[in-house]
Order: structure tokens, then C-alpha cells, then sequence
């Protein structure tokens, strides 16, 4: 009685053909990861002040903000070209600012801090940044080798694990997940800053675990299942882990969707894009890197299981 799951997302003997829509899971997302490249450049990304530098002010009025009023205050003090926008409630804003001299950024900072809480009392600073430009390129350039150096890595861990084809079968996967991922960002206008790359290297590392289970059964089902077609091996395979990938992605997200109705500014981008990236990472285990094995591992791979049948007679 105890032993037994209290909810299956799917009968466990169930046998969806999933490799026949192999051909259409790959189109679309070639498709949508050639669209997201194109939104890439342009529009391109909304840098957050990690990578663009500047300033940011988040303050809490008594009452809803006034813009127009703020605005008249900064010029006043010679703060120009600030832009306000509402965040959680009406008495929620967040301004921001360019700075052209990285020594006079924390000058900067303060005078908005006193302006803001003279222009309207009773004004509380929750949070003041400010990233100089020669830093915000480090962090750029730093963030990017991050996310290259997790693709190599997962590269060379699969490769290791598995024979070659899994390895790159799983890396082509995880890139196209990463395009559309761009992809999201650029259409919803989410900040692209030192959050979202921990977002996005999370959604790898989730994709990834997800990937290596498939995988995991396919490579025990070769060994078990030696005369059977890869494309049924392949279909068998991701039918036995169907439950385990469902209750898995399910689990992420609903941990995932708190954060992005209630976790307010700083979390709602994270949030969202890691709800994206577990509906992606798990949507693409099954019709693009189980696809993708198939290509690239029918005939090789059923050799090996019959080289293996031969040794063992």
C-alpha cells in the first residue's frame, strides 16, 4: 500500500509514440531558435545595471509616486535624463540613471537619495546601486564565459558518461534551450543581468539532469532490448521515465510560480524565466534530444548492443 506513488501523471503502462512528431518537435524548434537569434541583435537584450552600468534607486513613498514632481527635483540638482518606473504597488518606484564619470557615481547616489526624501517626505530608500562602466563589462564579459564554460563542461561530462552521440545530442539540445531562453527574455523585456545568468545556468544544469535520465534508460534498454528498432527503444524509453520527468518538472515548478506572482522586482524576472526554462528543458528532452539520438545513433548504437550480443554468445 505504501509502496505504491498517490498520483501518476500518466498510466505506467503507457505507450505514446512520441518519435512520431520528431520531425515537427525539430522544425519548431529550429525555427523558434532562429527567430530568438534574430531577436537577439534586434532588438536585443535589455541589459540590467550588472552589464550596462549606471544607477538604480529603488524608493517606497507615503502616497502614489509622483513622477512628474521627482523629475523636477532631480533636474533641479542637476540629476538629467532619469527614467521612473512603477514596481509592486503605486507607492513603488524605481529610478534610473547614466553616469558618465565612475568617480562621481557615488555622488550621484546621494543626491538622489536627499532629493528624493526632500521632494517627497517620508520617502524611504529601499535599495541604491550604481556600476561603474568598466565593471559592468567585466561582469559582461565574465557572465558570458560562465555560461560557455557550463555548456563545455556539460559536453565533457556527458561524453564521459555516455558515448558521443548522447554527448552531442544533449549540448545541441541545451543550446537551442539557451536561444529560446534569449528568445523570452527579449520579448518580455526581463533585465539581462548577473540574475538571469544564474537563472539561465540553472535551467542548464535542470535540462541537463532531465536529459541524463532519458538517456540513462535508453542505455539500459539497449542492453536489455537487442533486437528492438531504436525509434521503439527510443519511444519505450521515455515512456518508462514519463512520471518521473513530469512529477520532477512539476515539483520545480510550483516552487518556481510563488516567486513570480509575489516575489516582487528583483525575483519576478528570475522567476519567470525558470518557469520557462522547466517547460523548454522538459518539452526538449523528449522531442529534441531523443530525436537527435535517434539520427545520430541509429545503426551505431544498435551495433554496439549486437557487438555486445556477440561477445557475450
Amino acid at each position: 500500500m505504501f509502496g505504491r506513488p498517490l498520483l501518476r501523471f500518466v498510466r505506467k503502462d503507457t505507450h505514446i509514440n512520441f518519435m512520431s512528431g520528431r520531425f515537427m518537435g525539430l522544425i519548431v524548434s529550429a525555427v523558434l531558435s532562429l527567430a530568438s537569434i534574430i531577436l537577439f541583435f534586434h532588438p536585443g537584450l535589455t541589459l540590467g545595471l550588472d552589464f550596462k552600468g549606471g544607477i538604480v534607486v529603488e524608493a517606497q513613498t507615503t502616497g502614489p509616486a509622483d513622477f512628474a514632481k521627482l523629475r523636477a527635483a532631480l533636474a533641479q540638482h542637476g540629476v538629467q535624463h532619469a527614467s521612473f518606473q512603477s514596481f509592486g504597488g503605486a507607492n513603488d518606484v524605481l529610478i534610473r540613471l547614466d553616469t558618465d564619470s565612475e568617480h562621481d557615481t557615488q555622488a550621484v547616489v546621494d543626491n538622489v537619495r536627499h532629493t528624493v526624501a526632500e521632494a517627497l517626505p517620508g520617502t524611504t530608500i529601499l535599495r541604491a546601486d550604481a556600476v561603474g562602466a568598466s565593471v559592468s563589462s567585466e561582469l559582461f564579459r565574465n557572465g558570458m564565459l560562465a555560461l560557455g564554460l557550463s555548456l563545455a563542461m556539460i559536453l565533457g561530462y556527458i561524453w564521459f558518461r555516455f558515448e558521443w552521440e548522447f554527448a552531442l545530442s544533449a549540448v545541441i539540445t541545451l543550446v537551442l534551450d539557451l536561444t529560446k531562453t534569449v528568445g523570452f527574455l527579449v520579448l518580455t523585456g526581463f533585465e539581462f543581468d548577473l540574475v538571469m545568468v544564474a537563472a539561465i545556468l540553472t535551467i542548464l544544469g535542470y535540462s541537463t539532469n532531465d536529459k541524463v535520465v532519458v538517456y540513462d534508460r535508453v542505455r539500459e534498454n539497449l542492453r536489455k532490448y537487442r533486437t528492438m528498432p531504436l525509434i521503439d527503444l527510443i519511444n519505450l524509453s521515455i515512456n518508462e521515465t514519463l512520471n518521473r520527468t513530469l512529477g520532477t518538472s512539476s515539483t520545480v515548478f510550483l516552487a518556481s510560480l510563488p516567486l513570480a506572482l509575489w516575489g516582487g522586482a528583483t525575483l519576478s524576472g528570475f522567476a519567470w524565466t525558470m518557469l520557462f526554462g522547466i517547460v523548454v528543458g522538459t518539452s526538449s528532452s523528449i522531442f529534441i534530444a531523443a530525436p537527435l539520438l535517434l539520427f545520430m545513433g541509429e545503426g551505431r548504437l544498435k551495433r554496439g548492443a549486437k557487438n555486445t550480443k556477440a561477445s557475450a554468445s
